[in-house]
């Protein structure tokens, strides 16, 4: 073998805009095509948007507008605009900008000198616009390459920055905006920030009631008593009860809504339990306190560590400059403020302590059937092959933990081509066998007596909630027909009914697999939908062969690896902001045969009009 020289001409030095192209990941995260609402299409939206937040929490601006139409996102702050000299500078200079100076920006959100940079060297086509003291400057970027920079002018436009971008299709490829994403992402803005509008295409988002708000919009079923709602300095707190199985938390730093909790969130769910005990004189246990509870927390500090450079969960442990611990800060407010109001509101006490007592028994119950399923579940995976772990849980690599995908298939020859084509590294298979029973109004105790139930539960490890959780992405591949929709409903039924947690975070998926395959001698296409075939069709010209499958089983390992990689699509299982999951489980897998019906075949008969108009 030939020796690999090592000079100085190996050494290359990149400037800030090649460098971020070149490394993305370490600026915005993971990439994606916007099937996820970590993906970074929705960081770049975000990293604009925190600049318009700061503006507001330092006094100035009460309205953003934000428009998406296609790929083309804008970006309109009624702020005091940057200023006019550094317009350029602000989003093509790395460690440049207003957040280091902690007087203009004591408790921000945004990336220090780092997001807007981002934004720009990621997109294919940046402008920002600056509008102060009656005068205006542009500037407009390729990749982050200044193409265009104007000369100040004088303006009658009100005060405040626009940002519009188009994020680059060669690093985001086929990437998508999901609506309700971005919609998740702006309600979470108004709910932290009481008293900002937001309009987005049009629809406006905006709170009073911060948290409380965020908790109405957030329950999945009746609460068992009215929100506690808590304001203090740099903190608030709003919580209740629901009959729901486990636990739903929402935490928040300085606006930015850490998806994976950290130090404040910790913190909430240990004062909670200490509160409650000393309050009622109890040694309750910690998960009958827990049980069922919906809460939120948001906390303002200085210099936040987070750990990752997308901030979703915080690794700060004190409270800078004094020192304080945020353990120590968050329980003292709680037990100043959730003790006094409890001692004022004996109803909703009453109805707390009636919770608990209810969670203590159910877990009495469930002790015996518990422990016999743990056996039959470690016996399982011992003797039978139901679980095809991943290497990153074989090897105990906890780094890769979010890269990791289960796949939940039925059938051995569907689990058989996915098994053969995945990638061993990060990706699992988990066998059905058969269709799993309709959970809907079945108790817990079927979760552990439902041998595929239990062995699912095992195998994803959320017994005692998401903590735990061995998958960041939980895929649902069934067939594309009567038989695979009717497995999705539930399989999703199942998840809703006893572990709601796991799809409002943004875990659950169901895999695309295409209906055809189009391809002469030269080219192949995989198709997704009829229209995609016809198109096809007209690619490859005169005499394509056509293949429409009628199952995963027919899809060849080798063909199989091309929709379970790289290009991947996944569609996320995602709860509306206005609805109940109650009520959704209620209309499609309760006793409602007549409303069912008539939903249908209304839908059905808009389908039949829509095929048979162009002819």
């Amino acid at each position: 073998m030939a020796e690999v020289q090592y000079t100085e001409d190996n050494i290359r030095s990149l400037d800030w805009k090649e460098h971020i192209r070149l490394r993305p990941g370490m600026y915005i995260g993971k990439l994606g095509d916007g099937s996820t609402a970590d993906d970074g299409i929705y960081v770049l939206l975000k990293e604009v948007i925190d600049n318009c937040i700061d503006e507001y929490v330092m006094g100035y601006g009460k309205t953003i507008e934000i428009s998406i139409k296609d790929e083309l996102v804008k970006v309109r702050d009624y702020g005091r605009g940057i200023p006019l000299g550094k317009v350029v500078d602000v989003v093509s200079k790395m460690n440049t900008g207003a957040k280091y100076d902690s007087k203009a920006f004591k408790k921000s959100v945004g990336l220090n000198g780092v997001g807007t940079k981002a934004v720009n060297a990621l997109s294919t086509s940046f402008t920002v616009e600056s509008v102060r003291d009656g005068k205006m400057k542009s500037a407009s970027f390729e990749q982050g390459n200044l193409l265009e920079e104007s000369k100040e002018e004088e303006s009658s436009k009100r005060r405040g920055t626009r940002v519009t971008f188009v994020p680059d299709p060669s690093i985001f490829v086929n990437f998508q905006y999901r609506m309700q994403y971005v919609e998740r992402l702006l309600w979470n803005y108004a709910y932290l920030n009481t008293g900002l509008t937001i309009y987005f295409n049009g629809q406006k988002y905006h709170s009073e009631n911060g948290l409380k708000d965020l908790l109405n919009a957030n329950l999945g079923q009746e609460p068992n008593y009215p929100i506690i709602h808590l304001l203090g300095d740099d903190i608030e707190v709003a919580l209740t009860h629901t009959q729901a199985y486990g636990e739903e938390h929402y935490s928040f730093v300085n606006g930015q809504y850490t998806t994976q909790g950290g130090t404040h969130q910790g913190a909430f769910r240990e004062a909670l339990v200490k509160v409650v005990r000393d309050f009622f004189g109890k040694d309750y246990d910690a998960a009958d306190i827990r049980a069922g509870v919906v809460g939120a927390i948001s906390i303002k500090v200085m210099e936040p560590v987070f750990e990752s450079q997308t901030k979703t969960k915080l690794g700060s442990t004190e409270i800078e400059p004094d020192g304080a611990s945020i353990r120590s800060f968050v329980l003292d407010f709680l037990k100043r403020e959730l003790d006094n109001f409890l001692h004022k509101n004996s109803e909703i006490a009453e109805a707390i302590q009636k919770r608990i007592l209810q969670s203590e028994r159910e877990r009495k119950d469930l002790a015996g059937i518990k422990k016999l399923a743990r056996e039959r579940a470690k016996k399982a995976n011992l003797h039978n092959k139901k679980l095809r772990d991943c290497r990153v849980h074989l090897n105990e690599k906890k780094d890769r933990r979010e890269e990791t995908t289960l796949f939940i298939t039925e059938g051995d020859s569907a689990s058989g081509s996915i098994t053969k084509a995945r990638d061993v590294n990060t990706q699992a298979v988990f066998s059905l066998k058969g269709k799993p029973l309709n959970s809907f109004g079945l108790t817990k105790k079927i979760v552990y007596e439902n041998e595929e139930f239990n062995l699912l539960q095992a195998a994803l490890n959320i017994e005692d909630g998401l903590d735990n959780l061995r998958y960041n992405n939980v895929v649902i591949a069934t067939d594309a027909d009567v038989d695979g929709m009717h497995i999705r409903l539930l399989l999703i039924t199942f998840f809703l009914q006893f572990f709601p947690e796991l799809v409002k975070s943004g875990h659950l998926y169901v895999l695309q697999t295409p209906l055809f395959r189009v391809r002469n001698k030269k080219d192949t296409y995989y198709c997704y939908s009829q229209e995609e075939k016809l198109e096809a069709m007209e690619k490859v010209g005169r005499n394509p062969e056509i293949t429409r499958f009628k199952g995963l089983g027919e899809i060849s390992p080798d063909e199989f690896k091309h929709f379970i990689g790289e290009n991947i699509r996944l569609d996320p299982v995602v709860i509306g902001q206005d609805s109940s999951i109650k009520d959704l489980l209620t209309f499609f897998m309760g006793k409602n045969t007549p409303d069912r019906q008539s939903f249908i075949i209304e839908n059905l008969r808009v389908e039949r009009d829509e095929i048979e108009e162009p002819a």
